[in-house]
């Protein structure tokens, strides 16, 4: 399943640094008058349990080189509230044009609140919109093991919020990934680094399809 574990952080301004770092060195490939596409999530797109240049948010920001800067701020970890703390920081530091937004799964992990969920994800979308920036949301699910129920109340949010802002929405679970052998590494959460290019080929699609990348 393409989902994020539980990693305790340290303090947010720390994780910021970090964050902003990473975010620099990739922004560092792209022409200047690219346009600028920031990737905000967790260890789905951190590239946890591999070196980062493997990931597929590098990916994507190699395949786009030419016409895009893609930066990373993703923190493995991270939870909607840490998300939405350093969100306002990052995008006046890095003024995307285009922010994809994908956090929530540690959230559901810990068992967290759905309508604490809502509310983060819906201060950061106002916070993205008011900056000026175009916004994409990515849906995530949860283990079986926190029941159907818990599942659907958590993944239904992803839909409300892409209705209510009518912004661009994309699924990350992706059953061919769980079915197949070698895609999801051994704590059975995050995708292998075979899968990488998969998920990168599925993002830039989501985006040329959505009209995201003009």
């Amino acid at each position: 399943m393409i989902l994020n574990s539980v990693f305790r952080r340290s303090t947010h301004k720390s994780l910021l640094v970090v964050g902003l770092l990473f975010s620099t060195l990739l922004a560092l490939t792209s022409p200047a008058n690219a346009k600028h596409i920031l990737i905000y999530g967790d260890s789905l797109s951190a590239a946890y349990g591999m070196d980062e240049e493997k990931g597929w948010v590098n990916l994507l920001a190699e395949t786009l080189s030419e016409s895009h800067q893609v930066s990373n701020a993703s923190i493995s970890g991270e939870t909607s509230g840490g998300g939405l703390a350093r969100l306002k920081l990052t995008l006046e530091e890095l003024k995307p044009e285009l922010v994809f937004l994908e956090l929530g799964a540690n959230d559901g992990l810990r068992g967290y609140s759905t309508k604490l969920l809502k509310k983060n994800l819906q201060a950061m979308i106002d916070a993205i919109v008011a900056s000026g920036a175009e916004i994409a949301l990515a849906k995530i699910s949860l283990p079986p093991t926190y029941g159907p129920r818990y599942i659907d109340q958590f993944r239904s949010v992803y839909d409300e919020l892409a209705k209510e802002y009518d912004i661009p929405l994309i699924d990350l679970y992706q059953p061919s990934f769980v079915e197949a052998p070698g895609y999801i590494q051994e704590d059975g959460l995050h995708p292998t680094e075979i899968t990488q290019p998969l998920v990168r080929d599925l993002i830039l699609d989501f985006l040329t399809e959505n009209d995201l990348l003009e």
